[in-house]
């Protein structure tokens, strides 16, 4: 196993001409604009996503051009839906520091997102890969999909373990998945290399998506959101959908019956949240992702032991292990 550093040292290179792509690529002679965009890319995060498809065209050669445009478009993808993320959720944090609209407005931030998106459908244009362009234009119908149909479960109240599923697959792994498409589609990979690389990365992006939601459950000021923050948002997530959906008696009434209400307090979260801790929801959750962590290495066996795949099953292991 890999550790992160050795992962971000092997690829060194391409993530600094990567970072100057982005910067060019989003560059402005507006002031406010500028402002903006240098304030968020300052905290660029730790950029999983482009790592993927930057790795995932290494198994196929040398990375070239195409390869990091599509790095590029993905991650100014990614970060148009934070922006817009934070707009819809409210956040006033978002990678430890204040989020965008809290510092400025939500019409700015919205129109700034929307910039992020416009650059990020041209930096597919430049791959001249017609491919990865309809790959992000899907990609960025499935994360607005998957953010309404979360809108939409947590108006209705609903407790359903597949629609949990379903909507992260939209708005998390369709984006881990697409990483790994479009790096082997820029690097010649065969389709049926392609379609096993996707595999790959919606296990992953699904493992990405159960760890960060059990982090809601604890506290922990590396998350960079309050405990019980999706709860708040009507944000049902798998360890409470486990102990609501096994759970019985007139306890289990009980959080039902919480669930119910349009708006919860935070008596009523810590309640639910102890209710799937000693239920066994986050064991239940932490099993799942085993799960699928264990699927996505089986998936990486056609490609053989290299320092790559290596690489990328070190990545998947990071992400279940995480703390923040």
């Amino acid at each position: 196993m890999r550790s992160e550093a050795e992962i971000r040292k092997s690829i060194e290179d391409e993530m600094m001409r990567l970072n100057d792509a982005l910067a060019e690529s989003l560059k402005s002679d507006n002031a406010l604009l500028k402002s903006v965009t240098d304030y968020f890319l300052a905290a660029k995060g730790k950029q999983i996503r482009p790592m993927l498809v930057i790795l995932s065209a290494k198994l196929f050669g040398e990375i070239g051009r195409t390869t990091l445009n599509a790095a590029v478009a993905v991650e100014l993808l990614h970060n148009a839906s934070l922006i817009h993320d934070d707009v819809v959720d409210e956040s006033p944090a978002r990678r430890g520091r204040r989020s965008v609209n809290s510092i400025w407005d939500n019409r700015v931030s919205i129109l700034v997102g929307d910039y992020f998106v416009s650059c990020a459908l041209k930096g597919a244009i430049a791959t001249e890969n017609l491919a990865i362009v309809k790959i992000i234009a899907d990609l960025g119908k499935e994360l607005a999909r998957g953010e309404i149909d979360q809108i939409e479960t947590a108006d209705s109240h609903t407790v359903d373990e597949e629609r949990y599923f379903r909507v992260i697959d939209q708005k998390t792994a369709s984006l881990f998945s697409s990483c790994m498409k479009m790096g082997a589609i820029s690097n010649g990979a065969s389709p049926e290399e392609v379609e096993i690389l996707s595999r790959f990365g919606e296990k992953l992006g699904l493992c990405f998506q159960i760890k960060d939601d059990i982090f809601d459950y604890f506290t922990n000021e590396k998350v960079g959101k309050p405990t019980g923050s999706d709860l708040a948002e009507g944000k049902v997530s798998l360890p409470l959908i486990h102990a609501i959906k096994t759970g019985s008696g007139k306890e289990n009434s009980d959080m039902r019956a919480l669930l119910a209400k349009e708006r919860l307090t935070q008596e009523d979260i810590a309640v639910l949240i102890e209710y799937a801790k000693k239920t066994g929801g986050i064991e239940y959750a932490e099993k799942k992702m085993r799960e699928l962590e264990a699927a996505a290495v089986a998936d990486l066996a056609p490609f053989g032991k290299s320092e790559i795949t290596d690489s990328l099953i070190s990545i998947l292991h990071y992400i279940t292990i995480r703390n923040y």
